[in-house]
């Protein structure tokens, strides 16, 4: 890959790690994000995250290319609003970003949303698809949405959907069935698309709570339509989160095979990587390496996110 080539373009997810604002919304449980809160959580401490998280974003695949990302799906923010400052906030204040929200049913009020460059990407269409997944005693579980945005990346179509599947906090085998119920909900909405288009291309980014290998995103990829070059960056050594001191890849960014042409005023799949940089990492003790978070329990440490941002790299045809 040439060096600081404009025709790359980066595509990146990054789970957040609770991007709250500090007033309380009455609705949902965010009483651990105010001021008089569990986590003590003030304007101060939401200035400085918004800032590392801005200045993440605006480094992601800058090894390749002069130009920030042209489109980041992001994780766990609480409103439009926090969208807004984040897109605001010093180290992208003055990049042409749009986005695109809708409020989710999470109970937490956490919810995903799209942020894009303007002079790269125009939105077409844009909608929450609900999953509606029940716990084994016939109550809701109310999880996030899925995002989809079709839309015109550098006047090419394309399909994209912002994943965060419901989580495994009360434990893996127990909730692995509401993640697969999300596959199979993203999978219908394609076979939808494919009635009319006849060979989109998909971009599915997302915090799954689940590896490559995991069934759910194996049922994802059964429709033999999409590539996961994620599969080859988890190692013992390395992934996006780190739990009870293992490597877990949740965060990955798939593509359909039609990234794989080379037509004049299309887009090639050119590089997958794992955002990990040594100032997103612990830089000591027994965590050292591992994502360098904002909180750990209720203490407060003062760092990033709990994940590192994935990203993905295209070279437009042109």
């Amino acid at each position: 890959m040439d060096k600081k080539d404009n025709n790359i373009h980066t595509i990146g997810f990054y789970n957040l790690e609770n991007l709250f604002d500090v007033k309380d919304d009455p609705n949902t449980l965010d009483d651990d994000f105010t001021p008089d809160g569990f986590k003590k959580w003030s304007t101060k401490r939401y200035k400085r995250k918004l800032y590392k998280l801005a200045k993440t974003i605006s480094e992601i695949g800058n090894e390749a290319t002069e130009n920030p990302p042209v489109l980041i799906g992001i994780a766990e923010v609480e409103n439009k609003e926090v969208v807004e400052d984040l897109i605001g906030a010093e180290p992208l204040h003055g990049i042409d970003f749009g986005y695109v929200h809708f409020d989710s049913p999470d109970e937490r009020g956490i919810d995903t949303a799209l942020i894009y460059r303007k002079s790269n990407f125009e939105v077409l269409h844009s909608e929450p698809i609900a999953l509606m997944i029940y716990e084994k005693d016939g109550r809701r579980d109310t999880t996030r949405d899925i995002l989809y945005v079709k839309g015109k990346l550098n006047k090419e179509e394309v399909h994209i959907f912002v994943n965060h599947w419901p989580s495994r906090r009360s434990g893996n085998e127990e909730t692995s069935y509401k993640r697969i119920k999300a596959a199979e909900v993203l999978k219908e909405f394609m076979a939808k698309i494919e009635i009319t288009v006849e060979s989109p291309n998909y971009i599915i980014m997302g915090d799954f709570n689940d590896g490559p290998s995991s069934e759910s995103v194996k049922a994802l990829m059964q429709s033999d339509r999409l590539y996961n070059p994620m599969e080859k960056l988890l190692s013992p050594e390395r992934g996006s989160a780190n739990y009870k001191r293992s490597w877990m890849l949740f965060d990955q960014i798939l593509v359909s095979h039609n990234f794989f042409n080379y037509q004049k005023g299309t887009h090639s799949f050119a590089h997958a990587n794992i955002f990990d940089e040594d100032f997103l990492t612990e830089f000591k003790g027994s965590y050292k390496g591992t994502p360098y978070r904002t909180y750990a329990g209720r203490k407060y440490i003062g760092g990033y996110s709990d994940h590192f941002p994935v990203y993905i790299q295209l070279k437009f045809n042109d």
